[in-house]
């Protein structure tokens, strides 16, 4: 590729933003306010130049491969869609949060093994890096194959342990924010033959294809593996640990529940629930993602600790786009605006530190001899910003110019 700078941009680098040309060679940025020398200049006036976001976790690429209720498009399809959203987004390496689940149809580990093999085979057609967070239903043991799979794939996946089987299950006098360890012998569980349990069930049952009385049917015979749900933790964990993977813990209820995950290697907590478990984990040092929709929103839609808040309060580390993709951009344009924090302090939320948290040291900042995963924004003062241009190592994979 022939090297290009970027000039007259203000730059978020590492401690500061300032104006600084920017100069890309042979994927990495190669000087900053160096000479020319024979480059294409790109014009970056008036705008602002940002390390492009690193996603630890987005599950939105689920509405392409299924827009609606038992509706499924063709996986390469809604992979190739995802992509071009992405870099739209200004999203140069995304972890898509496959779920991988002892359900029917979408979160299932059919769905997930084609996933994986499809974003192998895309591999040469893909304009960010698309990599996978193996989100995994801990009572889900027919998984254990496909996570093989992909922790010896060609881009080294995360794997999160969930357990949405024993959430589900919850004895509805308990709030869902603060629900026992997980694997306490005294959990609370509903009474699976009530009609609240059928209603709540509902939605998961469509998803999965499957009539409400054989969803319920099919949880109680799942719901009998809980003995064996440890061991097989244990098992799935020192799997990624002999591969170097990074791990998470989603929706930690307890400072227990973190304990236990943490000791089979997930030093990060993907969305506590409360404010206790927060600060536990980083009492102990393990990194904390919240949801940009929620710091975007100005809260959480279940009702658990603010984003905003909690990056204020020092207890959030990354934002993830969840559910949303531009959530990430807006997220980072709501707590700025609001004060939270520096633009330079609060873009490490969306790109330096989910890189370090994924042991991607190669990228996350603007700095010499990094990758040149880059994104200029449209951002005029007090009104939302825009991509105009996504580079992944210096290769462009968005560009948008404005009516204007």
């Amino acid at each position: 590729m022939q090297p290009f700078v970027i000039e007259g941009a203000s730059v978020i680098l590492p401690d500061r933003v300032a104006q600084v040309a920017i100069r890309v060679e042979g994927g990495v940025i190669a000087a900053l306010d160096g000479p020319r020398d024979g480059a294409r200049v790109i014009d970056g006036g008036g705008m602002i130049l940002a390390p492009a976001m690193v996603d630890i976790h987005g599950d939105a690429f689920e509405r392409q491969l299924m827009p609606r209720p038992g509706v499924m498009i063709p996986v390469e399809a809604a992979l190739l869609e995802t992509d071009r959203q992405l870099a739209a987004n200004g999203i140069a390496t995304a972890y898509h949060a496959l779920t991988l689940s002892w359900e029917p149809g979408l979160r299932s580990v059919g769905t997930g093994r084609a996933v994986v093999e499809a974003l192998a085979a895309l591999a040469p057609r893909l304009t960010v890096e698309n990599r996978v967070q193996l989100r995994w239903e801990t009572f889900c043991f027919e998984a254990l194959p496909l996570i093989d799979t992909a922790l010896n794939g060609p881009f080294l996946p995360a794997l999160a342990f969930n357990d949405h089987m024993t959430m589900g299950v919850l004895h509805p006098s308990v709030p869902i924010q603060n629900r026992p360890f997980d694997h306490d012998p005294a959990f609370p569980v509903v009474d699976m033959d009530s009609p609240g349990f059928a209603a709540k069930m509902a939605p998961r049952a469509k998803r999965s294809g499957m009539a409400v009385a054989d969803f319920i049917a099919l949880m109680r015979t799942v719901w009998m593996r809980r003995a064996e749900v440890p061991s097989t933790i244990a098992e799935a964990g020192a799997r990624a640990r002999a591969k170097g993977a990074p791990m998470l813990s989603h929706d930690d209820s307890q400072p227990e529940t973190r304990t236990f995950y943490r000791d089979h290697g997930a030093r990060i907590s993907e969305f506590p629930m409360n404010l206790t478990v927060a600060k536990a984990a980083r009492e102990a040092g393990d990194r904390i993602v919240f949801g940009a929709p929620n710091a975007a929103r100005g809260g959480s839609h279940l009702g658990s600790p603010g984003a905003a808040d909690m990056v204020a309060a020092g207890l959030c580390d990354i934002l993830a786009s969840d559910y949303y993709y531009p959530a990430m951009l807006s997220a980072v344009a709501r707590l700025q605006a609001d004060g939270v924090g520096t633009l330079a302090d609060l873009w490490k939320l969306v790109a330096a530190n989910p890189a370090d948290a994924l042991g991607l040291q190669d990228r996350g900042e603007i700095a010499l001899g990094k990758r040149a995963d880059l994104v200029l924004l449209d951002w005029p003062d007090g009104h939302p910003p825009v991509v105009r241009s996504c580079f992944v190592k210096g290769r462009a994979a968005y560009g948008a110019v404005a009516a204007g």
